[in-house]
């Protein structure tokens, strides 16, 4: 043991103390995780309103306010869409088992056992076939909408705490970076506070960039599913531009759930055409426009290495991890920029190779 690790022995095990903790409060860090994060993207706002006179309390209160009346707006107009689409998906139902059972089995050279059919009357009589079974499968299902229920609890409680999470944050964020640049040794504090602005100046960047392209893929999806004629076009198109920050997720998962709806929806083949139509419009304007012009080489990943950092996040950390990979990503970034620097400047770096003679110092 070196002698300056036999003298600080106590801080470092403390500090490694606090991450196995942290670890253990995984599955309740998530609203605070999400509150910071929010608080981090409010903060440019406040500033600005603080520099324009208000008071940092009052600046919040605007942001919230503002925030808050374009959440309800967006409520009020999309709520509605919602329920009728979700209505119009249970009326298709019928006519899609129907499909299933007349036309999609025999045309893959399938047929159902003799005696069953897809209708209302067919599982009918497949319930009281397996009557006697029934009380089990209740049973089952009744045990796991218990726990459903207590998971919904849960995710409720949190989603109410993240909004007051973020007010104090937000209200106190100045106080908290002075009190985390108080506690960095005053030796370490000029290396310390130029990465931390590096870092701040990549992820700041590439997360309001990356939430105005999932916003406008939302949109986009939306609106040209709508115009395609897709009744589920709100809910597939809204959750493929949200699921795009993870590079192709959002269009893989958008386009597979979009063929099906429509499949079920028109039972036809020429209407699959409109919905490839539109989410090659949408591929192509957010691999050409958006993205460059919004995100561009923002955080210096690889998309495979961002992929491989949510995926890294969610098995060693699970939700929590996801919501700190691509943060973390943009930190390692700026590290990893500046461990290279470090390494080409390094005489291991820049030593002759063995082989190489080495010409003899001048005789004096």
């Amino acid at each position: 043991m070196t002698p300056h690790l036999r003298e600080h022995w106590h801080w470092y095990a403390a500090g490694l103390g606090l991450v196995v903790f942290f670890s253990l409060l995984g599955p309740i860090l998530t609203p605070f995780l999400i509150g910071a994060g929010l608080a981090y993207l409010g903060d440019p706002i406040v500033d600005r309103l603080q520099r324009w006179g208000l008071s940092r309390t009052l600046g919040v209160v605007v942001v919230f306010l503002v925030l808050s009346l374009v959440g309800l707006i967006a409520l009020v107009l999309v709520a509605p869409m919602l329920y009728q689409q979700s209505i119009a998906l249970l009326k298709n139902i019928p006519d899609w088992l129907a499909w299933l059972q007349d036309t999609a089995l025999p045309w893959l050279g399938l047929s159902l056992p003799e005696g069953v059919r897809l209708d209302v009357q067919g599982l009918r009589d497949i319930v009281a076939k397996h009557w006697s079974t029934a009380g089990d499968l209740v049973r089952t299902i009744w045990a796991q909408v218990s726990q459903s229920g207590a998971v919904f609890a849960t995710a409720l409680a949190n989603l109410l705490l993240v909004p007051i999470v973020s007010f104090y944050l937000l209200r106190d964020w100045d106080d908290l970076v002075a009190w985390i640049a108080k506690m960095i040794p005053p030796r370490h504090l000029p290396r310390v506070a130029q990465l931390a602005r590096e870092t701040d100046a990549v992820m700041g960047s590439f997360l309001r960039g990356q939430l105005t392209v999932m916003l406008l893929l939302s949109v986009l999806y939306s609106v040209g599913l709508a115009l395609a004629g897709l009744k589920l076009a709100l809910v597939i198109g809204f959750s493929a531009g949200m699921l795009s920050f993870v590079p192709y997720l959002g269009f893989v998962v958008g386009f597979v759930a979009a063929m099906l709806a429509m499949l079920v929806q028109e039972q036809a083949l020429l209407p699959l055409v409109w919905v490839a139509v539109v989410f090659g419009i949408g591929q192509v304007v957010e691999s050409w426009w958006l993205t460059p012009t919004l995100v561009g080489d923002k955080i210096g990943l690889h998309p495979v290495a961002v992929i491989f950092a949510l995926m890294a996040g969610g098995q060693l950390f699970g939700f929590v991890g996801i919501l700190l990979a691509l943060p973390g990503s943009a930190a390692i970034a700026v590290l990893l920029r500046h461990a290279k620097q470090q390494w080409f400047a390094s005489p291991l770096y820049g030593a002759p190779p063995p082989d190489t003679p080495v010409d003899p110092p001048p005789t004096p």
